[in-house]
């Protein structure tokens, strides 16, 4: 089997990353990182130096082009600024709509793009790193368990039932993640999660209170916040 990851440089694309390798081997593991427009380019650096580090094939896709005209807060073309609160406080001003740095259909165009690729490359599988704390109160739609559902059936009828989407965490918190990533030594110290693209993570933004959270509840420290580990 060969597999194809959905690769952001972030904590959960690592842990399956780790987690793909570990059961493939990295000469049956390629990593596909996306540019979306994004207002920094430290994720894109992070896969860099983690699919090197890993010793994959590190294949890089630009979809910014798609993204245009979005207000995504998330975007370079945006003039919103990144929310400096976890996402429970941004989904109570919300009315049940997704957060402000949901990038529209995401996941849904990343795995159709990446399922042209994986069966291009002979790829059996795409794994990507949705979990259950991103689709909670719809902040992230394109991370639920329905929408995986649906995504699957479609690229698997889709490729002459020749490739099925694997998300490994569906079901999982970050903190359960983690906890996985640990136990396989993923290199967390090259991760980055944060939206804002500084020297280091702000700690302010949804993703780096989801992410903090998730390793004070393994009793772990985060290796990324050491500079000296980082570089």
């Amino acid at each position: 089997m060969k597999a194809l990851i959905l690769f952001s440089g972030g904590v959960d694309s690592t842990t399956c990353l780790a987690m793909a390798v570990d059961k493939y081997g990295s000469d049956n593991v390629v990593a596909l990182s996306v540019g979306y427009g994004q207002k920094h380019s430290k994720e894109l650096e992070a896969a860099e130096r983690i699919a090197a580090h890993y010793g994959v094939t590190l294949r890089r896709l630009d979809l910014a082009a798609i993204f245009e005209g979005s207000d995504c807060s998330l975007l370079s073309s945006s003039s919103q600024k990144i929310p400096q609160e976890s996402y429970a406080e941004q989904l109570k001003k919300n009315d049940g709509a997704p957060v402000s740095t949901y990038v529209p259909f995401r996941n849904g165009l990343f795995l159709a793009s990446a399922a042209s690729i994986a069966l291009s490359m002979g790829c059996g599988e795409i794994w990507y790193g949705a979990h259950s704390d991103d689709a909670a109160g719809n902040a992230y739609p394109d991370c639920s368990s329905d929408f995986n559902e649906a995504i699957n059936r479609a690229i698997y009828v889709g490729s002459s039932c020749e490739l099925k989407v694997v998300a490994p965490f569906i079901g999982m918190t970050k903190a359960q993640v983690v906890a996985k990533g640990l136990s396989l030594n993923a290199p967390y110290k090259y991760t980055w999660s944060c939206y804002v693209g500084a020297d280091k993570p702000c700690g302010m933004c949804g993703t780096c209170r989801d992410r903090a959270a998730a390793f004070a509840a393994n009793g772990a420290a985060d290796p990324a916040l050491t500079i000296e580990e980082n570089v």
